[in-house]
């Protein structure tokens, strides 16, 4: 069976559109909302879904992520628990590419084959380990090839030409292009370097280039999809529902994603 990135990118380069794939941290506000969030996002217009596992020392997540980490942590989510969360957004009949980001202690201490035998089953498209380096990566990555499972690398800014050849040749599904050297966390403007970096990127892959970190925006979405083909929008989405009303999650993140698509105001 193909892998869904792999069709999604093949099918929103055929009509000529770039992919918005929105972050949800497991478990946050709570794991039935967290459910929910994952389907109403896909609904409003998500191209694929980043799914967070939560950990206690999210180095590259600013202060937004580890919130809801902390919370998540708190209602006693972790790798098994992402796991069966998979198992039942694929059984309610979310057919999205769903790509789990998280660290790779969990992973080593859940057993890293048993961990993507399991997450394969349960229907994972892709895996994005921020603290692990491509030098250290290669056994984790042909698990994940063994699993189907592609293994999404990072690259920043602060990344030279030598590491992003060396990224690309192990890359599958896409590239994570981090627009800014620091943390994860919404951010009014973007980087004036993002569009050379995905240059830098393109001269050594023909994998799509999807950037995140401080997207926040419809503007950013717009500027981004010149250049890249596709936005990972997280901080942003996450505040908007930590600071929505009382049981108004679901609608906040609805209207936040159809604003990124452009689609509020229209009967789409």
């Amino acid at each position: 069976m193909p892998n869904r990135i792999d069709t999604t990118f093949q099918r929103l380069r055929s009509a000529g559109q770039s992919a918005l794939a929105p972050f949800v941290t497991v478990g946050f506000p709570d794991v039935p909302t967290s459910e929910a969030l994952a389907k109403t996002v896909l609904d409003a217009g998500g191209d694929m879904l980043e799914l967070g596992i939560p950990f206690s020392d999210p180095l590259a997540d600013g202060p937004t992520i580890q919130m809801t980490s902390y919370e998540a942590l708190k209602h006693g989510v972790n790798v098994a628990s992402s796991i069966e969360f998979l198992t039942r957004l694929r059984a309610s009949g979310v057919e999205a590419p769903l790509v789990f980001m998280g660290y790779y202690n969990p992973f080593l201490r859940y057993g890293v084959e048993r961990f993507l035998a399991d997450a394969s089953s349960a229907g994972l498209d892709g895996i994005i380990v921020p603290d692990l380096p491509t030098e250290e990566a290669g056994d984790f990555r042909a698990a994940c090839n063994r699993a189907g499972i592609h293994m999404i690398p990072l690259l920043a800014p602060t990344s030279p030409d030598s590491r992003i050849e060396e990224s690309c040749k192990g890359a599958s599904g896409f590239i994570y292009c981090v627009s800014l050297a620091g943390v994860t966390g919404a951010r009014s403007s973007m980087s004036s370097g993002v569009s050379d970096l995905v240059g830098r990127i393109r001269r050594h892959t023909d994998l799509p280039v999807l950037v995140g970190f401080g997207v926040s925006q419809r503007e950013h979405v717009e500027q981004i999809s010149e250049f890249a083909d596709g936005v990972i929008v997280a901080s942003a989405l996450l505040d908007a529902v930590a600071k929505s009303p009382a049981g108004a999650a679901l609608d906040t993140a609805r209207q936040f994603v159809r604003g990124l698509k452009g689609l509020n105001g229209t009967s789409d």
